[in-house]
């Protein structure tokens, strides 16, 4: 056999083997989303719970009572999302999310735009028909029905 056929087979494995290693360390980089925790796990709010059971009695003057009403916990892709609202005379007048996606920081930049976004649509629109947030599809869904659910505990 000649001696330069003994090499070729060395000629293919080195640059095999490199292209291999390239592929193992560009997989390795990669940093997977973290799968959110349960709704159960959320200690901030006290009061959270899937029923909608008007909460306070608040007055804001001479024969305006206010209430706050809870909505139902929306469990989303990336994790629950809930809303209370504040109604004072039949009008829509403040909107709070109570949960929302926070578990990382992808989920805090999205949604530390998208929620205010989401309070100022709620009381232009003094209802649950609200534009979407570009980028915050699934915090933006569950915001609506949440919504949408405390409106109606309301009677809104």
């Amino acid at each position: 056999m000649h001696a330069l056929k003994k090499n070729r087979p060395l000629r293919r494995i080195v640059p095999a083997g490199a292209a291999t290693v390239s592929a193992m360390v560009l997989l390795l980089s990669l940093k997977p989303h973290t799968s959110p925790t349960p709704a159960t796990a959320d200690t901030k709010s006290p009061s959270v719970s899937s029923s909608s059971a008007p909460s306070g009695g608040a007055t804001s003057g001479p024969g305006t009572v206010g209430r706050t009403v809870t909505g139902d916990t929306v469990r989303t892709r990336w994790g629950p999302v809930q809303v209370r609202v504040t109604v004072k005379s039949g009008r829509l007048t403040d909107v709070t999310a109570v949960q929302y996606p926070r578990d990382n920081p992808r989920d805090q930049e999205i949604n530390g735009y998208a929620l205010p976004q989401l309070r100022r649509e709620a009381l232009a629109a003094q209802s649950a028909d609200i534009d979407m947030v570009s980028g915050a599809t699934y915090t933006s869904t569950g915001y609506q029905r949440s919504l949408q659910s405390a409106l109606d505990s309301a009677g809104l």
